[in-house]
């Protein structure tokens, strides 16, 4: 045993766990300040994956404890499944779905980026600060709020409307939260609005990271600010971009919940109808909580594998990942 671990440690392999265990030991404080997140991380984010276990049986609540019923309800495989494949509900579901987070990338991921460029060029630092305050507080803004802000812009007397009739394009008010067609647009001019301030944080934190002395270079050489952005900010922009896209990408069946209960109505249904609200109607409304719950774990299942594809695709192409 003492041989084979002598040959281990001339191989090489015995030193990954003694270093380990070295940091351990000189950082121990670092590791025990980071005990508490550990702990947050066990209680809500693991603990309650056992619940995922409702997605194979029948759950029924009763009045007894919520673990004792669980694990005595009815075992049924993958029954919740197969009825959410094999109904009407699923392709549409899927395409609301899908058709909402794309739409909103489009325009939501760009947006932050361009943002972050713009404010990086303004000089005036009080002018600066009145921009990013501007731009971050929609993000703060309850999606309660926000979707009375937006149904009062498209109302029928609303900012909205009252431009197009000023400019001639309509002479008619446009009902816009009541034709099912523009239900995806406007959900993701939302999500651009509200978010868009907030999410570009990651990007001047970049911005601010790169050397100065590359742009007095530039200047040096006689190139433009637009040159200046191509060639030195966004090419140091690049790994952050990338890293924000796979997560992005990673989340494209989460279309949120909030925007589409509040905005959506039985006129747009058949458009905003989006995964989170499916499983919601069916576990909360009708009761259906091993069918909602199955819905669920789909499209977490489905998240993770995506943000594994793109996670190998980006690293392959340009050797840059997540992990």
């Amino acid at each position: 045993m003492k041989n084979e671990l002598v040959i281990r440690e001339q191989a090489g392999l015995a030193i990954p766990r003694r270093k380990l265990l070295t940091t351990f030991r000189q950082q121990k404080y670092l590791f025990l300040m980071m005990l508490p997140a550990l702990i947050w991380a066990l209680i809500f984010a693991y603990t309650p994956m056992v619940g995922l276990y409702m997605s194979f049986v029948n759950y029924q609540p009763t009045l007894g404890g919520f673990w004792q019923t669980l694990f005595r309800s009815e075992f049924v495989g993958l029954k919740w499944f197969q009825y959410f494949f094999g109904n009407g509900d699923f392709l549409i579901v899927m395409r609301n779905t899908l058709a909402s987070t794309l739409i909103t990338l489009l325009f939501s991921f760009p947006m932050p980026i361009l943002i972050a460029i713009a404010i990086n060029e303004i000089k005036s630092v009080r002018f600066k600060k009145t921009v990013q305050t501007v731009s971050y507080l929609p993000y703060f803004i309850s999606w309660v709020i926000a979707a009375n802000i937006i149904v009062t812009l498209l109302s029928s007397d609303g900012a909205v409307n009252g431009l197009l009739k000023f400019f001639g394009i309509t002479n008619e008010s446009v009902l816009f939260l009541q034709h099912a067609p523009y239900f995806w647009w406007i959900v993701a001019l939302g999500n651009t609005w509200k978010d868009m301030g907030y999410n570009s944080i990651m990007y001047l934190a970049a911005i601010s990271s790169i050397n100065p002395e590359l742009y007095e270079a530039a200047k040096v050489d006689g190139a433009s600010r637009l040159k200046q952005i191509r060639y030195i900010t966004l090419p140091h922009l690049k790994p952050t971009i990338v890293i924000l896209l796979i997560l992005a990408l990673g989340g494209v069946l989460n279309a949120g919940f909030d925007q589409h209960f509040l905005l959506g109505n039985d006129l747009t249904r058949d458009y905003s109808d989006v995964l989170s609200t499916y499983s919601f109607r069916y576990g909360i409304q009708n009761g259906m909580l091993s069918y909602a719950s199955a819905v669920g774990m789909f499209s977490s299942v489905v998240a993770f594998i995506i943000v594994l594809i793109v996670n190998y695709t980006a690293k392959k192409l340009n050797g840059q990942s997540l992990f």
